[in-house]
């Protein structure tokens, strides 16, 4: 489905952890913190399709055509999640988070829906994080892939969270047909076209 029009802009971006998914602040709080800006030398008018909160990272994909933003978020297209957790992730945990699971959003509790949910055999290609994070020398950790239709706010870490293992480090690795592959953290694709 497209909805652009030949003016329209699109990019593929690989978001930096630490990194806000907008591009500006006029919070005093938010002065110092880091900007999509600094990436790339955007075109006015553009926004995210979704965001990642600034402890996450990877795929974000940007647009100038609020129908298809409009569309991605509607429509539910899948959103795939890598997710290192802490320790040795039990099938047990990973049946409730294919089920769904209570997490706290908006001050209520909500149940998650239905998703794909499977621990991954080895460490994935992506790239080192750029953060500290606690690794097999603290104790064990797994790798889990998860992915979604919908996304409430810090949805995958609150999930890990309800099943007793914590989110350690998260990047998004697909957004419907487009995946991060081989790209570099803080690298910028130029899109023709959107097509989901």
């Amino acid at each position: 489905m497209t909805f652009q029009t030949a003016s329209d802009q699109h990019f593929l971006i690989y978001k930096p952890y630490g990194m806000l998914s907008q591009f500006y602040s006029n919070s005093k709080q938010q002065r110092r913190k880091r900007f999509l800006g600094e990436l790339y030398d955007f075109p006015e008018g553009l926004m995210p399709i979704g965001r990642l909160d600034e402890k996450s990272e990877g795929l974000l994909l940007l647009t100038t055509s609020g129908k298809m933003s409009n569309y991605v978020n509607s429509q539910r297209i899948e959103k795939e999640y890598y997710a290192l957790v802490d320790g040795e992730i039990t099938n047990d945990a990973i049946k409730q988070l294919r089920t769904g699971v209570i997490i706290g959003f908006n001050g209520k509790k909500y149940q998650t829906q239905p998703c794909e949910v499977f621990k991954l055999t080895n460490k994935p290609e992506i790239p080192p994080a750029e953060q500290k994070i606690r690794d097999d020398r603290h104790g064990p950790t797994s790798w889990v892939s998860i992915t979604l239709k919908e996304g409430k706010f810090r949805q995958v870490r609150k999930m890990t969270s309800a099943v007793d293992f914590p989110t350690l480090r998260l990047v998004r690795v697909r957004i419907g047909n487009y995946k991060i592959g081989a790209m570099k953290i803080g690298e910028v694709k130029s899109l023709e076209d959107l097509h989901f």
